[in-house]
């Protein structure tokens, strides 16, 4: 015992020595080092966050205020705030319905790029197959393949068959585009679960789809979740396929609110809520979702 004490003693003596050695200056820079970066990213935080600020404020003040001071002259005159644009927004009908159309493109978008990902990423993971590593290595060739490469020959195609200037035709595009990414992240998920989990289940009988739902999918959860909010994100804000694919009569908000800049220039009492409430909904999903979100690409994409 008193060897060990004095073993311990030693090391805990050798530790004092070593904190004692270190320059005074070299500890100071170390602990302002910690409370700078922590600034810096709040800093940094407020900086991304202000457009957004800028927007909102601006949304809550009269066309004639924004023609005359910047959004900044509310916090001097905080009187000038009014909800009147919000109230001429919900009586304009074009953008209020391009809001459902955004949701009735986004949702099943989502729904359905997340399922059919889910189960290709499980047959790619835990499936054999012939030609199984060829096929997903064609999948993940897919990922850098741009979407203005596929504009002229989609729309070609969904001309022939109908589907051009249609709601369906939009959310299929997006699935399609959507599905390579969401096979390689939920494959390399699913990958990382041990075997012997799944072999245990097999044992007590459990059959693929049994398998694929009551263990895969609960365990996969912060992937699916980080997926879902990711396709989420990239089809409500999307402007570019919208604009080429969807009806022209009943279009998303972000092409609704592009062509009331082109007919009303200065309609700023309905531009200014209107593209709040289109940025709104996704800063809401990925601020509730955030920490899901990290965890679940980086456990998928790094194996």
């Amino acid at each position: 015992m008193t060897t060990v004490d004095g073993v311990v003693r030693a090391g805990r003596s050798g530790t004092g020595a070593v904190r004692a050695r270190r320059p005074l200056a070299a500890r100071l820079v170390a602990r302002a080092g910690g409370g700078a970066m922590r600034v810096f990213l709040v800093l940094v935080a407020l900086f991304w966050l202000m457009p957004s600020v800028g927007l909102l404020l601006s949304s809550l003040r009269s066309p004639q205020r924004i023609a005359e001071s910047g959004w900044w002259q509310v916090f001097r005159e905080p009187a000038q705030i009014t909800w009147d644009n919000y109230s001429q927004l919900l009586s304009n009908d074009k953008v209020m319905g391009s809001l459902l159309t955004t949701a009735a493109i986004t949702v099943p978008a989502t729904v359905l790029v997340v399922v059919i990902g889910s189960l290709a990423g499980y047959a790619f993971a835990w499936m054999d197959f012939p030609g199984r590593d060829g096929w997903f290595l064609a999948v993940v060739g897919l990922l850098v393949v741009p979407v203005q490469v596929a504009l002229i020959p989609v729309a070609k195609l969904f001309g022939a068959v109908g589907l051009f200037e249609t709601t369906a035709g939009v959310v299929l595009f997006h699935t399609a585009f959507g599905l390579p990414f969401a096979v390689f992240l939920l494959r390399n998920f699913f990958a990382e679960i041990p075997r012997e989990l799944l072999e245990a289940a097999r044992l007590d009988g459990a059959g693929e789809l049994r398998l694929f739902t009551r263990v895969v999918l609960p365990l996969g959860g912060p992937a699916i979740a980080s997926l879902a909010i990711f396709q989420f994100l990239w089809v409500w804000n999307d402007m570019l396929i919208a604009l080429i694919f969807a009806d022209s009569g009943h279009p998303p908000v972000t092409v609704a609110l592009q062509q009331e800049v082109r007919q009303f220039g200065n309609n700023i009492d309905v531009l200014a809520p209107g593209a709040f409430l289109s940025m709104v909904v996704p800063l809401i999903v990925f601020f509730a979702f955030q920490r899901q979100f990290v965890s679940g690409v980086m456990a998928g994409a790094v194996k």
